[in-house]
């Protein structure tokens, strides 16, 4: 199984592995605190795609044909998050404020297609356009790397 989360959101032991899949390191997150398996930048889109796309919901169908074509052009960066998703669940991570139009549920979809499983119908999504909720999520976040 693979699912997708906000990096901002607190591990669970549910995650599994856990991927980063962003090209730039998200805003607010301290590189040690941050549990996950691997930051896997190849499997970003391109900086010109995602400047492009700027998040922008009328762009998402063409930004999905164009992300598949640039993920087809360099399968092995996948491997890891395959070789993990045979295994076990996988989460991806994602910093995206829209939970709705990111990089993280296209590749979802994408990988559920190479594995040959069906795309499971995303949660219901909500778009967090709130700076206060950001900071109050890293703030949680910081608070767990804290605990022993």
């Amino acid at each position: 199984m693979i699912q997708v989360k906000r990096v901002y959101e607190p591990p669970s032991p549910e995650d599994g592995a856990r991927f980063l899949v962003e090209r730039l390191w998200p805003r607010g997150i301290k590189k040690e605190s941050l549990k996950m398996d691997a930051w896997i930048k190849e499997a970003a889109p391109s900086t010109e795609l995602r400047l492009w796309f700027h998040h922008e919901p009328a762009k998402w169908d063409e930004f999905q044909r164009r992300y598949f074509r640039e993920l087809q052009a360099r399968p092995e960066v996948l491997d890891p998050i395959l070789k993990a998703a045979r295994r076990r669940r996988v989460t991806l991570l994602y910093s995206a404020r829209d939970a709705a139009h990111n990089n993280a549920i296209a590749l979802k979809r994408y990988l559920e297609q190479k594995l040959g499983r069906p795309p499971q119908a995303p949660k219901q999504a909500q778009r967090t356009n709130s700076r206060a909720a950001d900071r109050q999520a890293r703030q949680s976040h910081r608070n767990q790397a804290v605990r022993p």
